[in-house]
């Protein structure tokens, strides 16, 4: 139960979060900056896709957290909708399951790309890829308005809502009916945490076991000089690839795991002081949003040249000149 009027530790992390939601913004919006001025975001599709999620998370950290920290009375309708929509974090929580959801499709996409690269010359489409973009939007507002409610009612539950009680808004206030209210925690879990980090590994290690293979098949058929520079091309494919999997699968992980577990024994133990714990999972969640994208984006040249162009003291000339040819 999430209440707009809190005070002590929880107008701290309520701070933080507002911090973490500002930095977020900035560095997300310059990474967009950079992919559209490098004209990367025609080329990787869905990891803009992914920036433009995480930005639109971080923007609502910034509204939702600074409505939290001022106070604000709610009560009628409008007070109601705020409530339901912003402080009881849905908008956040739709935002945050696109972008998890939005981050398995790269992955599929890498791996049919790397492992079946005449499959998806001859099969994928752009249509495709842009259907998974709208996926990733929808999903996250169908499951936190649709699939939610529906497993509270179809466990002989009232309706899950926001509930203003003396102008303090308490967010997903439910009945008493422990086996229903686990049901969507549970389903969470294994949607959008365990499904989601198989992904991960099943499809970085298939990418890995191909890159290994191809390599090694070019390096064999070179001379001496091919040879070794083979070896050197597996090492490096090998270990770009290992990166971004530790990278992808840890960060995801070590992230996500800790607010389903504490979400989990809230809920079976209600009067357990977990409110602490709880801010930290929350906030390690909002600081994986913040810096995800940079995972990603960190290895296209020509949008780290954009990036170091703007921090720069090269002539604008020189600078452009260099983003040109690498790009």
């Amino acid at each position: 139960m999430t209440s707009s009027s809190s005070g002590g530790a929880d107008r701290y992390f309520q701070g933080a979060v507002l911090v973490i939601g500002i930095v977020g913004t900035a560095t997300n919006a310059l990474i967009i900056y950079a992919m559209i001025a490098s004209k990367q975001h025609k080329k990787h599709v869905l990891i803009f896709n992914q920036n433009v999620l995480d930005c639109v998370s971080c923007v609502l950290m910034i509204i939702t957290y600074s409505l939290k920290l001022s106070n604000i009375y709610v009560s009628g309708t409008i007070g109601y909708l705020l409530c339901a929509l912003v402080l009881s974090e849905g908008l956040i929580s739709s935002a945050l399951v696109g972008s998890v959801i939005n981050l398995a499709a790269i992955t599929v996409e890498r791996y049919l790309k790397i492992v079946h690269s005449a499959w998806s010359q001859n099969h994928l489409r752009n249509w495709m890829t842009y259907t998974a973009m709208a996926f990733s939007w929808l999903t996250g507002i169908i499951y936190n308005v649709v699939l939610v409610s529906s497993s509270y009612l179809s466990a002989g539950m009232e309706l899950p809502s926001a509930a203003v009680i003396g102008g303090a808004c308490y967010g997903y206030t439910t009945s008493e009916s422990e086996t229903g209210s686990l049901v969507p925690i549970i389903g969470g879990f294994i949607l959008f945490y365990l499904n989601v980090l198989l992904i991960f590994i099943f499809c970085y290690w298939r990418i890995l076991i191909v890159i290994r293979r191809q390599a090694a098949v070019m390096a064999s058929h070179g001379t001496a000089t091919g040879s070794s520079a083979g070896q050197t091309q597996l090492h490096q494919m090998q270990s770009s690839v290992i990166k971004t999997m530790i990278l992808v699968c840890a960060f995801y992980g070590i992230s996500w795991l800790p607010n389903y577990l504490c979400i989990f024994l809230i809920q079976l133990s209600p009067s357990t002081p977990l409110e602490n714990v709880y801010h930290a999972s929350v906030f390690l969640v909002f600081l994986y949003t913040a810096t995800n994208p940079f995972i990603y984006v960190a290895k296209f040249d020509p949008v780290r040249n954009i990036l170091l162009g703007l921090f720069s003291w090269k002539q604008p000339s020189e600078q452009s000149t260099r983003n040109t040819q690498n790009t």
